[in-house]
């Protein structure tokens, strides 16, 4: 309670302040450094609202360092940074020609390691860039089709365990524009509330009604159903055409597994289709690597479109949808991402080819195994400590994004600059992408960091949480030291 308190009144203060030095910058008392119309454009209709800046003005510049770090190196464990300073409180920046080596990383979605300029992924890519070149300048429908693209779609296809697969350029763009190919006007989306901007965009351009679910509730999902079977679209109460459910695998912000048992079997149960967005948890979950489907140990079949990207998990870009051909075939004639826009480039695909037959075992070697079970280990070791040093942390424990809350506006930006202070580079995230009053920290591990790495992070996340008091846990584990340490060795008590 006092921890809400003091962050209702950390961010009542700052809006005061806010308002304060708004009336002074509208007096010319102080410098106005936002983005203003000019003298003679004071007669148009304004482009936007200028109270819409006012977060940006007064909050989020006062903690603006903490993002957009330009790093200078390849994002695996550790990663160089452009060392900058800003002269007039975070408005501008200058490059002071510095650069910070070795910073560990907890910040990339480099969850199995192959974001990297060594290996095999880079010498197979080098190899295709030489012969294919950079780019390939077309659509996959005009002459941008190779058998770069013929070969990776099939290889996703046996991957997945579905009937067959596409490939996009970018993983934004698979979910906002193939939802709209896939429900229209007439159509329900039942939407979880904490879905991807992606989801909820492409929900938004179909044009169908929307309707959220409380995150990961099925009883809230349950009744949305009912309600869609029992009543029908408004006013007509003819049924819907289609009802569409939108769900992640792993939520980036949360860090929580959904509950696709029990999805499926509402799906089922009211007969609805299943869009599965497993962008964080494709090659992150399940015993080999194969998303939130085979963590559940369900059959693919049951999910009527699998959607992925390979921006996190196999270092490259773009991103899938997976299925039965016949919407693999239709999506390849109506999705505006496959008809207008370029295909993926050729040493792209094949940075996802290697990675792909790495984790599946097909390249001859255990390594992709390995880096799965390393991520595993690594994921439940980091969280297992965390909570014993009585930090709160959401999510489920075999999620490698690990949010760690902060609360208060003032910690946000202290603990990202503390955090570097001590070569550790962190994403710290606050409104609006998460609820005003739950700032966090997040952390995502990878099959890269070492025991080594993870523990030099800990002892320093450590210090910092007692210097800025973010041990908010009443609840701590501790190891019950009467008995063999193992993973069940834990118990809760109160602090």
């Amino acid at each position: 309670m006092l921890v809400a308190v003091l962050t209702y009144v950390g961010y009542g203060v700052l809006t005061l302040f806010g308002y304060l030095r708004d009336f002074l910058r509208q007096w010319k008392i102080e410098k106005c450094q936002n983005a203003t119309e000019r003298e003679e454009q004071k007669d148009f209709v304004p482009l936007y609202q200028d109270f819409e800046n006012f977060y940006t003005r007064n909050l989020y510049m006062r903690i603006r360092d903490s993002w957009n770090r330009p790093i200078c190196s390849v994002p695996g464990a550790k990663v160089d940074m452009m060392e900058r300073v800003s002269h007039d409180y975070n408005w501008t920046f200058m490059y002071t020609g510095r650069v910070i080596k070795d910073i560990i990383n907890m910040g990339s979605y480099n969850y199995l390691g192959f974001a990297q300029n060594t290996g095999a992924c880079q010498e197979a890519a080098a190899k295709v860039l030489s012969q294919y070149g950079a780019g390939v300048c077309s659509t996959r429908q005009e002459m941008g089709n190779l058998d770069k693209h013929e070969e990776l779609e099939k290889l996703i296809a046996r991957f997945l365990g579905v009937e067959s697969a596409m490939a996009y350029g970018m993983g934004f763009a698979t979910n906002s524009m193939n939802i709209p190919a896939l429900v229209g006007k007439g159509c329900l989306i039942l939407s979880d509330e904490l879905n991807h901007a992606s989801l909820v965009l492409g929900a938004r351009l179909s044009g169908a009604t929307i309707r959220i679910f409380k995150h990961n509730n099925m009883q809230s999902l349950e009744k949305l159903l009912k309600d869609a079977i029992v009543h029908g679209q408004p006013r007509t109460r003819r049924p819907w055409k289609k009802i569409l459910i939108l769900v992640e695998g792993i939520y980036s912000m949360e860090g929580s597994i959904v509950r696709l048992p029990e999805v499926i079997a509402l799906k089922k149960k009211y007969k609805s289709y299943l869009y599965l967005d497993e962008a964080h948890s494709i090659g992150a979950l399940g015993p080999s690597g194969r998303g939130v489907v085979e963590y559940f140990g369900l059959n693919p079949e049951d999910v009527d479109v699998m959607m992925g990207t390979f921006t996190k998990s196999f270092g490259a870009a773009g991103g899938y949808i997976g299925g039965k051909k016949e919407l693999i075939d239709y999506l390849r004639t109506y999705s505006h991402s496959a008809v207008y826009a370029a295909s993926l480039s050729p040493p792209v695909v094949e940075q996802i080819i290697t990675s792909m037959k790495c984790i599946m075992g097909e390249d001859g070697s255990t390594f992709g195994k390995e880096c799965v079970q390393q991520l595993a280990e690594n994921t439940r070791y980091f969280r297992r400590r965390l909570k014993e040093m009585g930090f709160i942390i959401y999510g489920n424990e075999d999620s490698p994004v690990v949010p760690l809350m902060l609360y208060m506006p003032a910690k946000i930006g202290a603990f990202g600059r503390e955090m570097l202070k001590r070569n550790i580079g962190v994403v710290v995230v606050g409104f609006p992408a998460t609820p005003i009053i739950e700032s966090r920290a997040r952390f995502c591990l990878s099959a890269a960091h070492t025991k080594e790495i993870l523990d030099t992070a800990l002892k320093e996340i450590s210090e910092v949480g007692d210097l800025l008091q973010l041990k908010y846990s009443r609840h701590r584990l501790v190891p019950l030291l009467d008995r063999p340490f193992d993973e069940t060795t834990y118990e809760e008590t109160e602090d």
